[in-house]
Formats: C-alpha cells, structure tokens, sequence
C-alpha cells in the first residue's frame, strides 16, 4: 500500500522522537480504514509488532510489515485464537463517513463488531484493549453516540484493562470539509455557556488521533482510561515526555 503525504509527514515527525522502550505486540481490527492505514506505519516505526485482522480479499490492503491474519470482524470466533500473543487489542472497526443515514448499519457493523472484539480480549486475556469510540452526549448522531456508549459499556462490564479514545471528528484527506467550522468552535470555545461542550465535540486531525492511539499502545493501563478531545490533541507532546521518562 503506497503511503500517503499525509503519511510520510507523520512518520518522519515521529523519527525524531525517543524510541519507545518497551516494544508492545499489536493485534489491531479495522487496520485497512481511514485511522488504522495511518497507524501502523507509525507503530512498525516505533518497534512495535503489528497484526491486522482483515478478510481474505484484502490482503493486500495492509502497510507493509504488518503480519496478516484473516477472519471476519463481525465474528470473533474466526480471529480470536490469533490475537495471542499480543499484549496489547486496538479495534477500529466502524462504518465510514457515518451519518444519521446510517443507523442501521451502526448497529449491525459498529456494535458487533466491537461486541465480538470485546468476547475476543476477554477470551484471551488481553493485557490492554484501546477501543475508538466517539465523544458524547452530543446533540445530533444519536445514533452512533448510543451506539459507541454501549459499546464502552461492554467493556466496562467485562472488566477490561481499557483505553478508549473519545474524538468527535478527525480532520484529514478526504474528511476536510469540518475545517470551515473551525472559526464557529474557536468563539464557541471561549463562551462560558456553550465552552464545555464545544471542547467536548472539538475538530481533531488525523495526526493528533494517531499520536493518541500510539500514546494509548505504549501506556498501558490498569483499570479504565478516557482519552477525550484536549487529551487526543496533547498526545504527541505527551508521548514524547513518556518515553524521554522511561528511557532515563
């Protein structure tokens, strides 16, 4: 798979940080979407082994260097018996583009697929989970906030080490359109009445959520972490203080 600018700019940001110490194996769902495809690379750069569940027909749709394991998403008893020995499950699945149109499909693709990722971590004891979910409450996509919000409940009742990650919208290549909103959040985001929630359901870029989910693999947690929007933008500065700690 041909890296894009985009990529290539994000990987050599994160050459010239320290290298993480302790390298994690990564058995990661949705590898082939718009964050996961982002993702691994960065994660093979860092020293991390990396494992992509994808269906057969996609093979090749993986960063290279990413061991391959095909199963099916929506049924963890296809993919469960490879996810050792990973210490560490990323699931990414989701429906692209989601809009209120797609409710349906946030049920059948969204809540399976995490609901099996989750039986998966707990079969086989995954040391840390990291689960993408989505900020909330929030006044419009009910839909897919109910949806991630019962997700995160699964993971709250199996009792799984956890991180998960609450962004609203990711700004990149082909998700760009948000940008013009971007001078209504920043006046939102200094009135005291509607500040809160504007950081709630604050813009990410796709290089601040990336960043968070590789701060996310190498700070593993006991119990359960949320990583919300100010948090999702202060990964990078933060992973780079982390690992100048833990190489002292």
């Amino acid at each position: 798979m041909a890296a894009s600018i985009s990529d290539i700019r994000l990987l050599l940001k994160v050459k010239k940080l320290p290298r993480c110490a302790e390298p994690r194996r990564v058995f990661i769902t949705g590898g082939t979407g718009y964050l996961g495809s982002s993702l691994i690379p960065v994660l093979l750069e860092r020293g991390h082994h990396v494992r992509g569940l994808v269906r057969p027909t996609s093979k090749g749709n993986l960063p290279g260097g990413c061991e391959v394991v095909t199963g099916e998403a929506l049924d963890a008893r296809t993919y469960q018996h490879f996810v050792r020995p990973s210490d560490t499950m990323i699931h990414l699945v989701g429906v692209a583009h989601p809009s209120p149109s797609k409710a349906a499909e946030f049920r059948s693709v969204d809540f399976v697929s995490a609901r099996e990722a989750v039986k998966a971590a707990a079969a086989t004891a995954v040391p840390h989970f990291i689960y993408l979910s989505v900020a909330h409450p929030a006044p419009v996509m009910k839909a897919y906030t109910s949806v991630r919000a019962e997700c995160e409940t699964m993971i709250r009742k199996q009792g799984l080490n956890a991180t998960i990650l609450r962004p609203w919208y990711v700004l990149g290549p082909g998700h760009k359109w948000p940008y013009a909103l971007l001078p209504v959040y920043k006046v939102a985001e200094v009135l005291p009445f509607i500040r809160q929630g504007a950081i709630r359901l604050g813009l990410v870029t796709l290089e601040q959520m990336v960043m968070a989910l590789v701060q996310a693999v190498e700070s593993p947690v006991q119990g359960l972490k949320v990583v919300d929007v100010p948090a999702i933008r202060a990964a990078q500065d933060s992973l780079a203080r982390e690992v100048t700690l833990q190489s002292a």
